[in-house]
């Protein structure tokens, strides 16, 4: 029997793990973060814009027994997308065909969301449910990027119970290649014209060529 949560961090902050920080003296602080109002329970237009950069995801959900999964996903930026506000959707791709998530989700639809921004050193956690979604073309083609080779095999429907972002102690910086060369390319482009501009400068300012001297004649 499920006890309704008082506080939406209970979705993580079970009674063992309370009574943990209660002996290692954290639970002091997190009382006051849930008197505040707890873990956001809906999608902020700020996470919206964190959730639509993401291009590498992770989705942890967990069998009828309990033992623990967790999958990657990835795609172009865009291809996770917020639905609503409290609702993310992403297509499925084929693949290995070992339809792990699949399975877990169809004993146990809990599921959890790792999203982490290396450049920008930020993480954000999701807890909530998900479920596994077969033959819906309309809700596939809403959900498939624009000119992704992927094939489509079925979409996945996160509902949000609530989310919380990290701080970025230990995070190292890390860049995008595609954003790497973007950068490097706009630097080459910028370079070659300033080249050109200090070749047209020089030119200008050249002095005026001698003229060749007469030859003398006995």
């Amino acid at each position: 029997m499920n006890v309704p949560a008082d506080h939406s961090s209970d979705v993580a902050f079970t009674p063992t793990v309370k009574a943990i920080q209660s002996q290692r003296g954290s639970r002091a602080a997190y009382a006051r973060a849930e008197a505040n109002g707890a873990w956001p329970t809906t999608i902020t237009p700020e996470l919206a814009e964190f959730i639509a950069a993401q291009t590498s995801i992770f989705l942890a959900t967990a069998n009828a027994e309990g033992q623990p999964y967790v999958q990657h996903r990835g795609g172009p930026a865009g291809f996770l997308r917020v639905l609503d506000d409290r609702t993310i959707g992403f297509v499925d791709y084929s693949g290995n065909r070992q339809y792990i998530t699949t399975g877990n989700l169809a004993d146990n639809p809990k599921a959890y969301l790792f999203l982490i921004d290396y450049a920008r050193r930020q993480r954000i956690k999701l807890w909530g449910t998900a479920r596994v979604v077969q033959g819906d073309a309309a809700l596939l083609g809403k959900l498939m990027p624009a000119n992704h080779r992927a094939r489509a095999e079925q979409a996945i429907l996160f509902t949000v119970s609530a989310w919380d972002a990290n701080c970025p102690q230990h995070i190292p910086e890390r860049f995008e290649a595609a954003d790497v060369a973007a950068l490097l390319a706009e630097r080459d482009t910028r370079i070659a014209k300033l080249e050109a501009e200090n070749r047209e400068l020089r030119e200008r300012r050249a002095p005026p060529a001698s003229p060749a001297p007469h030859a003398v004649r006995d």
